[in-house]
């Protein structure tokens, strides 16, 4: 048996996190930790039934993105349950965006609400993960996911008062974490506008139609593309849009 890839993405149960969780349990000799909000939910026990590649095991976890202390009793019980004893790839894939409002319609709570799980939730997935990382055999990746919503240089004009700052604040730890562990490949990926929940509310927050024009398939192939072939050295403290492009921050 082929040595296993070992890759945890949170919010594998729908949206993007499915769309990860799809194409990696499709490679040859893949463990895949589904972590999802409520294991018992119907889109988590679904996961069971994706198809598999050789070699290839799905296992489901619980991390609610809000809970600080989650991931850590997940990676608690991957380790005693289950026997992880690295991981090579985590994708901080949990998040929320519910409301568009301008800063000055913005209310304090929605902005501590989107911070819990977007900003909290990534850094505890982190500093929970971290150790495992640094057993990887190969250069670990560490994977905030990004989005436009948080530029600075080329900002959106549109009302995000919500959301937009949590990346924002995604885009300054992705920067640190990979300043600060020099074995370790930490690099945020922007998937694009996606025809998600959230990119569907979005899109039709600022007008554009109903749908977000991007489909999950077309942004998640792109985006294993871009694992397939990152490094430190190529992409490490970087934005990396899921064509491949490098953004400005």
């Amino acid at each position: 048996m082929a040595p296993s890839t070992i890759v945890l993405i949170t919010g594998a149960n729908r949206g993007i996190g499915l769309g990860l969780t799809e194409r990696f349990l499709a490679e040859a000799a893949h463990t895949v930790i589904a972590a999802v909000r409520d294991p018992a939910h119907a889109t988590a026990q679904a996961l069971q039934k994706l198809p598999k590649d050789t070699d290839s095991r799905l296992v489901v976890v619980k991390i609610d993105a809000s809970i600080e202390q989650d991931a850590h009793d997940a990676v608690a019980e991957l380790q005693q349950k289950y026997g992880i004893d690295h991981l090579d790839i985590v994708i901080a894939n949990a998040g929320i965006g519910y409301i568009f409002p301008t800063v000055a319609e913005v209310k304090i709570a929605d902005i501590r609400n989107h911070m819990e799980p977007n900003v909290y939730g990534m850094v505890a997935l982190y500093q929970a993960t971290r150790a495992l990382l640094k057993k990887s055999a190969r250069e670990p990746i560490f994977l905030p996911m990004g989005s436009s919503a948080g530029l600075l240089v080329n900002h959106l004009p549109i009302p995000n008062a919500a959301y937009a700052p949590t990346k924002t604040a995604v885009n300054w730890y992705t920067i640190r974490i990979n300043a600060e562990d020099e074995w370790l490949n930490c690099f945020s990926i922007d998937p694009g506008h996606v025809a998600t929940s959230l990119g569907n509310r979005a899109a039709q927050a600022v007008g554009m139609g109903d749908h977000a024009p991007l489909s999950v398939q077309d942004s998640c192939e792109g985006m294993m593309q871009v694992f397939a072939q990152a490094s430190k050295k190529k992409y490490g403290g970087k934005l990396v849009v899921y064509t491949g492009e490098i953004s400005s921050w």
